[in-house]
């Protein structure tokens, strides 16, 4: 018998309708959060969600309480918006003093609705964070400005957790918070214990990262707070469906993540474009709870001794046989 799955949450934004380029009018009909809400009850076997912040227009925090609960589900984070126009030129990084507050002022009010709604974390994602051009910017300024942005954000909340998420670029040509390994230099800079790391699956592939080893290394810093799930070609964040490109990475990053001890939610950031959202969170979902039998039925310990060895192919035939079965069956 498998042992219990995890939980399973997934971005509100799974669920929202998706516009780029070339279609500016959208994939489909506006939905507000509400909607956003309902169709992600729709899909079952999801126990909590990440909202953005603010709601769309129109919507309460009370509404927002009551559509959870209507739904059988929890939040497990805020993202507040900083991505957005208003920031184009950054959030914590941007040379206007005034857009640096407004910035700050809109995170401080997502940290309330954490509170209000029970959430684990706010996350945060400064995509307009960084540069576009050589001699843009004085990276030492940069830096200091992100860095003591973040400290100053979260040491006014030392009761809740900050979760980065890290990204090579998008929007910005380069992001800041790039990576792994600089992110985790910039959190011991801040120094303050609730400061941590998102770890998107898709991010640490498109950054040439492997995953698995990122998440090691953030493991091991005791700071990786939470986890997104998605897929891609590796040259963008494409968002697809988890699992349907890099199968044998997803499953040594969460074979990483089981031989850790780790026991947060699996949580999906997938953009279904043209696909019916909750027809893909059911597929991704389906995914990883194969995903997660296989890793009951993966020989640990006949794989330790191949990597003690480092015997690629025999840690790969180990593997398969997890994935699909021994060819003598």
């Amino acid at each position: 018998m498998p042992s219990t799955y995890p939980r399973f949450g997934a971005g509100l934004w799974h669920f929202a309708t998706y516009v780029d380029r070339y279609a500016t009018d959208g994939y489909g009909p506006a939905r507000t959060t509400l909607d956003a809400i309902e169709l992600a009850g729709q899909v079952g076997d999801l126990s909590v969600v990440d909202l953005n912040y603010p709601f769309t227009p129109g919507v309460g925090l009370s509404e927002v309480k009551d559509a959870l609960a209507a739904q059988g589900l929890g939040a497990i984070g805020i993202t507040p918006e900083i991505y957005l126009r208003r920031f184009g030129r950054g959030a914590f990084t941007n040379p206007d003093p005034a857009a640096r507050k407004a910035a700050l002022d809109l995170m401080h009010e997502a940290a309330g609705v954490v509170r209000e709604l029970g959430a684990d974390y706010v996350k945060i994602w400064p995509g307009q964070d960084g540069w576009d051009y050589p001699f843009q910017v004085d990276h030492r300024t940069l830096w200091k400005l992100a860095v003591d942005g973040m400290r100053e954000l979260a040491g006014a909340h030392p009761d809740l957790k900050f979760a980065i998420e890290y990204k090579p670029r998008e929007p910005r040509v380069k992001m800041t918070w790039d990576s792994a390994a600089r992110t985790l230099l910039g959190i011991q800079q801040i120094g303050l214990d609730n400061v941590g790391v998102l770890l998107d699956f898709g991010h640490s592939l498109y950054g040439g990262e492997s995953p698995a080893d990122a998440a090691q290394l953030i493991i091991d810093h005791g700071r990786l707070f939470g986890m997104d799930v998605n897929d891609n070609l590796r040259g963008w964040d494409d968002d697809l469906v988890v699992g349907t490109v890099h199968l044998t990475e997803i499953f040594e990053f969460f074979h990483t993540l089981r031989k850790n001890n780790w026991d947060g939610v699996w949580q999906l950031d997938q953009f279904p474009f043209r696909e019916d959202s909750v027809d893909a969170a059911k597929t991704a979902i389906g995914t990883l709870k194969r995903i997660h039998r296989a890793l009951d039925r993966l020989d640990v310990t006949a794989l330790a001794e191949a990597q003690e060895r480092q015997d690629a192919m025999a840690a790969q035939r180990i593997v398969q046989d997890a994935l699909f079965g021994s060819p003598a069956e």
